[in-house]
């Protein structure tokens, strides 16, 4: 049986649809470090997320999974052993026609992880699918070899955008949020998003910056609008304890944003154990960025907890959320955001206090990989997770008093 027709028959098991997000296919020709990367930030009605590594396949793969999916039959992003590394944005501007979707793209990219090794094999699934696909998405990937590509999918045909081609990406990257550049243009969404990381993504490749961390503190986090200029930086003047509300619309970050993923793939040649997934569980603009590799058993901070019903950094980072999405008036609450809870004057804002925690976090990984030879040691990645159980929770309860489960 066709993939396709075996994702069919699952729909009624579970049925898990992206509402919109912001991703980016990296090739490794312009980023710091050599290494291509894989960018999803992820908006969606799951909000709370959770990591999980699997072995129900040819590789053993990680993988972002919605906190509720108790097995993990859908992922959301994810790399694999092999060093193969997938992730999607809901696209609603490829398929002009009544046929009904499944909304099962995690399912595809689950099936992905378990058996393809480059950009090439998943090609290969695409082609090898039933038509109607019943998708419509922008399914981003990365191999181990220098491949990098999006591949945007309609009911009967795919588009194949290869971020390595100068001539399709001239900077080395690719950005794709809710519309497909294969379908009708002007249709679906996203599009001031898309600007407003286009304009980030073009500096950090010019000041060769483009790194994991510049992704997350200048995209995830990234407070422009690209349209109407308004910069909510410039909010930071104001005493901390003067609430002020101003609408949050059409920025990256959004009130639906459930977390951000950079999969920091490899080298050609270099060993497949130093693909690095850097994870935000969590309202990013609440949460902190957590690297992971897939052969030491993951920190408690991002794996499921039976008694929060969700992992221990999503629940921290939505219990904070609530400082900013203080008015709870109405339906357009969600449209405003008090920007003061995130920078004033007193440097008391989420940012402003994340920011330099986070930046002890990057350093410190940083300095594990540099040491590396072409293998990362295992008993360095278990202290530092150790360290991170330990420091991330204090740091919640020490500037918020906020503990995993308790509100």
């Amino acid at each position: 049986m066709k993939l396709i027709s075996y994702v069919i028959l699952l729909v009624f098991l579970s049925l898990q649809i992206s509402n919109a997000c912001t991703t980016a296919v990296i090739s490794g020709k312009y980023t710091k470090d050599g290494r291509p990367m894989l960018w999803k930030h992820r908006d969606t009605w799951a909000i709370n997320n959770k990591i999980m590594t699997f072995n129900d396949g040819k590789y053993r793969y990680m993988a972002l999974v919605n906190s509720k999916d108790k097995s993990g039959k859908s992922i959301w992003i994810g790399y694999n052993s092999a060093g193969f590394a997938i992730m999607n944005s809901a696209s609603y501007n490829l398929n002009n026609d009544t046929i009904k979707q499944t909304g099962l793209e995690g399912r595809l990219m689950k099936e992905a992880l378990k058996n393809c090794v480059t950009v090439d094999d998943f090609e290969a699934m695409l082609k090898a699918m039933d038509n109607p696909s019943r998708l419509e998405a922008n399914f981003g990937v990365i191999d181990a070899k220098g491949g990098a590509a999006y591949f945007e999918l309609a009911n009967f045909k795919y588009v194949k955008y290869d971020a390595t081609d100068p001539l399709v990406a001239p900077y080395g990257y690719i950005i794709r949020t809710n519309h497909s550049m294969s379908g009708e243009l002007g249709k679906g969404g996203g599009y001031i998003r898309y600007v407003t990381t286009d304009n980030e993504f073009l500096m950090a490749i010019k000041e060769n910056r483009m790194t994991p961390k510049t992704i997350i503190q200048n995209c995830t986090r990234n407070m422009t609008n690209s349209l109407t200029k308004v910069d909510l930086n410039d909010y930071d003047n104001i005493p901390s304890d003067h609430p002020t509300y101003v609408s949050f619309t059409d920025f990256v970050p959004r009130s639906g944003t459930s977390s951000s993923v950079v999969i920091e793939g490899v080298k050609r040649g270099e060993s497949t154990k130093n693909v690095v997934m850097w994870t935000v569980l969590g309202w990013p603009l609440a949460s902190i960025c957590i690297p992971l590799w897939l052969d030491v058993d993951l920190p408690k901070i991002v794996q499921y907890d039976d008694e929060i019903k969700d992992s221990p950094l999503c629940n921290m980072a939505l219990q904070a959320k609530n400082l900013a999405f203080s008015y709870k008036w109405g339906y357009s609450s969600k449209y405003y955001i008090n920007v003061n809870a995130l920078l004033n004057a007193d440097n008391k804002g989420l940012i402003q206090l994340i920011t330099p925690f986070e930046n002890m976090i990057f350093t410190e990984a940083r300095s594990m990989i540099d040491k590396w030879d072409d293998n990362p040691d295992a008993n360095d990645i278990k202290k530092f997770y150790e360290w991170i159980d330990e420091k991330v929770p204090y740091f919640y309860y020490f500037n918020w008093g906020i503990i995993a489960g308790k509100k």
